[in-house]
Parts: structure tokens; C-alpha cells; sequence
């Protein structure tokens, strides 16, 4: 079916990305053209639209009877052939030349001998049809997010908040029906089926369809796993589950607040807060959705930060390509990731990761790529060297970091809790000082209350309280029902 010039505009509209691609006049070479069309073929299909600039403006275009002829011509070039409508459509007045790809169903598709592919808002080319064969996983299964969910429901299981969100900060007209952009971005399969990569964007529980497509998040005691004082796992819509990763994240790192010439504070991570949301977009885009058997893993330990997903470094990149060239398991929702701003420069992530750790004088990260994909982020183990010294006394009042511990519990401060301090302060966990300014607020809470208010679990909390114990910094007075904690102020 030709496409309409309202369905035309709303592409224009939407701007180009991973289904679209605008061209203001025929290239020069007019074989450029098949390469784009060869990567669409490869991935979702798309739609090239010719008399459209970079801005998304309707120019119109002219072209020669000879031109038509060699754009055709170069459409049946690709090999297996795959049939591609050119046709035009007059939109304002002018005429639009439209190029509809489908997505092939005898993937790879080569023009002389290369294979395009689809990343994002860009195609790439690959000359080595053994590394494309098995990138497409050599059994002829396609790309996960292209295959389909026959199981999802529109009406039951989109997250209609995170779609009207989407549309909004991906630029869609407020006058675009949902039904227009689903079509856009051809999120649906051929039979009219929801694919994967749909349903993993969109869903509001994917892991009903897909149960290890989370992220599960994990803080262990000391720098080995044996004891895990937090686990928490991460479902719903992909953009939801980062959220809710960088969250976690932000919840037991050390944080330093910066205020400069008395304008809004700056927060400042141990770790860079743009390496975890690179490194977390990089695994939902880029993991292996066809393994069950793992999830996203985001492990902390004292001394690190671990972010594992399934798939290690796929084929079609080679070792000393890593970090230079990108591609991505699933197409798809990489391109809805950079619909969103969420992606940048294809390759360029792992150079951006080193530069933000070099500014603050950081380690480089550890890459693992056999089997699972595996990136390592070194911490610093004193709060002094990161210039998070949180507890610190200040003419009397609290450091920024301790006034932070309380925002985290949901407490309100008062200076008064600055009479409470002890010289050991500077040398407990965070665990530890959150217990305590618990206590310090109601020296009556349980150990259920404590659990509920820290996040972490009655046992995980019982260890953290025989450590204070141990180091005299607390004590508890009278029975477990009706006595009370007190905090051991230094003589």
C-alpha cells in the first residue's frame, strides 16, 4: 500500500532514524541509495524519502526520466532481489520521491558482495559475508526485537504513560495519532503482531513475555559475593528499568555536592553518573535476548561496580575494533533508544566512558567480552580520596554528605544532630551511618522499621547493627520490646 501524504508529513515530521532516511536531492552516485536501502533490508525495513532536507522541511524534488531509470536499475542490484517500490506522492504542492522498503525475509541482503546494516540514524557497511552470517546467528534465526510477540495486547499491556512520553520528547505532533507513529516506526510485524523489540520499549511488564529480560541489582559486603545486603530487581519497560538501575545506583554510591557562586548544587558520583547510564543503555541494547538463562547484572562491591549482560562481543566486531566501531544486537531498540537522545555517536561510548573517568583521575574501566559482556569500575576506598568525606563537623553544622544521608531516608535535619558526633564517624560505612541517624531520629525503632526506612533486609540490617555493637558506637537499653537505642558519644 502507497504511502498517503499525511503519512508522508508524519514521517517527515518525526525527523529521520532508524525506519527513515531524507535525501533533498538524488546523490551524485546514485548507488548510494541501494546501500541504504540494502540496511534497511537488513534490519525492520524503512523508508527513504526523496526532496526532504536534514531539518525534516518538504523541499520537492525533480527528477530526470534517466534518473529514475538508474535508481531502479540499482534497486534490483541487491542480492536475493527484494521488491522496492518507487513511486512519488505530491505533499504541499510539490512532488516527494518515496523508496519503501520492506523488511527482508532472506537476510543478509549483499549489493556487490557487501552487507549494509541499520545503527540508529546511520547504515554501515561490512565486507565480511562469514561475520554477517554469523551475526545472524548462522541458523537463520533474525534479530530478537524484530521477531514476533503474538501474545501482546495493545489495549493491555502498553505502558500508555512511557508511549505519551516517548512521543513527546522524541518530537512527535501532539495531532499524530499513536496508531500513525506505531506504523512510523514500524512497530509491528507484517501479520500485525507487536515485535519483541516493540514490546520490550513499550511493555508494561515485558518480562511477562521475556522473564530474564530485567535487570537485577545487587550490593555485596566487602569485595567478594558471599554476603548480599541488597537485591533488587529492575522489570517494565526498558527505559523504566534503567531508571530504576541508576537509582539503586545513586542510592549507595557516595555522592559529592558541589556549590559554586551560590547557584543550585551539583551532584557529583564517585563513579560518573553519565558512565552508568552509557554503560546501562549499551547492555539493554546490546544484550543477548535470546539467552534466558541471564539477566542484566549490576553488582557493587566495596572496591567496584560490575555491569554484566548476556552475548559477549558479537562477531561483527573484532578485538581491536572494540571501542571504535558499534553494532547492536537489536536494531530496533537501539534506534528507539536514539529516538530519544539516549545513544549518541555510534562507537563513540566506550571513548566518552574513559574521558569522563580521566577528569576525575580514575581508573579506566575493565572490559570482559568472552562469553558474557562484562564492563568493571574501579572505587576508591576512602572517602577522602574521593572528596565525599561524609560526616564531617563544620563550625557545628553537618557536611553537605551527611545532610544528603538524611534527604535519602526521607528524614528531616536539624542542627541538633551535629551534638551527636563521634570521632569514629569518618571511619564507618554508609550502611552504618544511615542506622545510626535512624536512631538518632527515634531512638525506639525496631529492626523491621529500621529494614523498611534502609532498603535493605532484617538480617542484612542485623549484621550492620553487631558492627556498631562491636565498635561501641551503639547500644541497646532495656528489653527488645520496650527499651531503646542509644548512640555512644566519645568522653
Amino acid at each position: 500500500m502507497k504511502l498517503t501524504e499525511q503519512d508522508i508529513l508524519s514521517i517527515a515530521q518525526s525527523g529521520e532514524g532508524y525506519n527513515a532516511e531524507f535525501k533533498v536531492s538524488v546523490p551524485s552516485k546514485v548507488r548510494e541509495l541501494a546501500g541504504e536501502v540494502c540496511a534497511f533490508a537488513n534490519a525492520a525495513g524503512g523508508t527513504i524519502l526523496l526532496g526532504v532536507d536534514d531539518t525534516n522541511e518538504i523541499k520537492g524534488i525533480e527528477i530526470s526520466n534517466s534518473k529514475r531509470s538508474a535508481i531502479q536499475d540499482v534497486l534490483n542490484q541487491l542480492n536475493p532481489h527484494l521488491y522496492c517500490p518507487f513511486y512519488f506522492v505530491r505533499v504541499h504542492g510539490k512532488e516527494i520521491g518515496v523508496i519503501d522498503v520492506p523488511s527482508g525475509l532472506k537476510k543478509p541482503y549483499t549489493l556487490s558482495g557487501a552487507i549494509y546494516i541499520r545503527q540508529g540514524a546511520n547504515s554501515q557497511k561490512i565486507t565480511s559475508v562469514e561475520q554477517m552470517r554469523d551475526f545472524f546467528q548462522a541458523s537463520g534465526r533474525i534479530y530478537f526485537d524484530e521477531g514476533s510477540c503474538k501474545e501482546f495486547s495493545l489495549d493491555k499491556d502498553l505502558d500508555t504513560e512511557f508511549f505519551k512520553e516517548f512521543r513527546a520528547v522524541a518530537g512527535f505532533s501532539a495531532h499524530v495519532e499513536n496508531q500513525q507513529i506505531i506504523r512510523n516506526l514500524k512497530l509491528r510485524d507484517a501479520e500485525n503482531s507487536f515485535k519483541n523489540g516493540s514490546v520490550l520499549f513499550f511493555g508494561k511488564e515485558p518480562e511477562k513475555f521475556f522473564d530474564t529480560a530485567v535487570i537485577r541489582c545487587v550490593a555485596f559486603e566487602g569485595t567478594d559475593k558471599v554476603q548480599i545486603f541488597d537485591d533488587k530487581v529492575f522489570g517494565g519497560a526498558l527505559m523504566n528499568q534503567y531508571r530504576g538501575a541508576m537509582q539503586w545506583l545513586k542510592q549507595k554510591l557516595n555522592i559529592k555536592y558541589i556549590i559554586e557562586g551560590g547557584g543550585p548544587r551539583k551532584e557529583q558520583w564517585e563513579i560518573p553518573e553519565s558512565v552508568f547510564k552509557e554503560s546501562l543503555i549499551n547492555a539493554l541494547s546490546h544484550r543477548d535476548y535470546y539467552d534466558r538463562g541471564g539477566k542484566i547484572m549490576v553488582e557493587l562491591f566495596d572496591d567496584r561496580v560490575e555491569i554484566t549482560n548476556p552475548g559477549g562481543l558479537v562477531s561483527a566486531i573484532k578485538p581491536e575494533e572494540f571501542g571504535f566501531k558499534s553494532h547492536s544486537r537489536n536494531p530496533l531498540i537501539f534506534g528507539l533508544f536514539n529516538r530519544i537522545d539516549m545513544v549518541e555517536q555510534v562507537g563513540s561510548g566506550i571513548g566518552r566512558i574513559k574521558k569522563d573517568l580521566e577528569k576525575l583521575g580514575q581508573a579506566n574501566p575493565i572490559y570482559k567480552t568472552d562469553g558474557l559482556f562484562t564492563v568493571v569500575f574501579k572505587r576508591n576506598s576512602k572517602d577522602e580520596e574521593l572528596g565525599v568525606k561524609l560526616g564531617v563537623k563544620t563550625s557545628g553544622k553537618m557536611s553537605e554528605g551527611v545532610m544528603e544521608l538524611f534527604r535519602e531516608l526521607d528524614l528531616e535535619w536539624s542542627e541538633r544532630w551535629s551534638e551527636k558526633w563521634s570521632e569514629k564517624w569518618s571511619e564507618l560505612s554508609k550502611r552504618e551511618k544511615q542506622i545510626i541517624i535512624v536512631i538518632l531520629n527515634n531512638s525506639k525503632t525496631s529492626r523491621a522499621e529500621l529494614s523498611k526506612r534502609i532498603g535493605i533486609n532484617p538480617s542484612a540490617i542485623q549484621k550492620q547493627i553487631n558492627k556498631l555493637k562491636e565498635k561501641k558506637i551503639i547500644q541497646h537499653i532495656g528489653s527488645d520490646r520496650g527499651g531503646y537505642w542509644e548512640v555512644i558519644e566519645e568522653e
